[in-house]
């Protein structure tokens, strides 16, 4: 499991890891070019939410729409991630969104090694400014960039931890758009993220 004292990326803006608020970090870092995404990229995406979530997502990367509109999950994807925290009962707002690259990998590929961390400082540094009381990652990529394993069902729907917190491996919601029957399984991984953070699920 990924800390963030283990972690070492490449040639990173000055002071970045000094900063003692998100919104400095994101000062810092939107003009990042540590690795070959940033060459690419329209926009830095950053991540966006609430400054004292209690609960975090992280997916993979910022896809085309979320390229051009320099914000985390507002695709289909993100729509129906939306619908997840809605049940969840939370707002967008309240939770913390971000990704383990800031920058579109080209034709949406999947993130290389280098890249991820070259990025993965700044996304640990996140969760250490926010300090969720729980995580929940999106796919094969973060479980596989932040908990060392090959694939998403090794881990998903059993707790792990990272920097201490209780974190929960689930599918990402583009898999879900493939494959809607999943949906039932994703939701008994993300009940067990309610019943930690005090929230009963309502009747269906």
């Amino acid at each position: 499991m990924r800390s963030i004292h283990q972690i070492r990326g490449a040639a990173h803006p000055p002071g970045w890891e000094n900063s003692d608020s998100l919104e400095t970090l994101r000062q810092k870092i939107c003009s990042c070019m540590a690795c070959r995404l940033g060459a690419t990229r329209k926009n830095f995406v950053f991540g966006e939410g609430s400054l004292n979530a209690e609960l975090m997502f992280i997916g993979e990367g910022p896809g085309r729409d979320e390229d051009l509109q320099g914000r985390p999950f507002v695709g289909r994807a993100g729509q129906l991630l939306d619908k997840m925290i809605s049940a969840m009962q939370f707002r967008r707002e309240d939770v913390y969104i971000g990704n383990i690259v800031k920058c579109r990998p080209p034709e949406n590929r999947v993130p290389e090694r280098d890249e991820a961390d070259a990025c993965m400082p700044y996304l640990m540094k996140q969760i250490a400014l926010i300090r969720p009381k729980a995580i929940v990652l999106l796919g094969a990529t973060p479980a596989r960039f932040l908990l060392g394993v090959k694939g998403i069902n090794e881990v998903r729907g059993k707790w792990q931890r990272i920097e201490g917190i209780s974190t929960m491996p689930t599918y990402h919601p583009a898999f879900l758009l493939r494959n809607p029957p999943a949906k039932k399984t994703v939701w008994e991984d993300l009940k067990l993220v309610m019943a930690l953070l005090g929230k009963t699920p309502k009747p269906q």
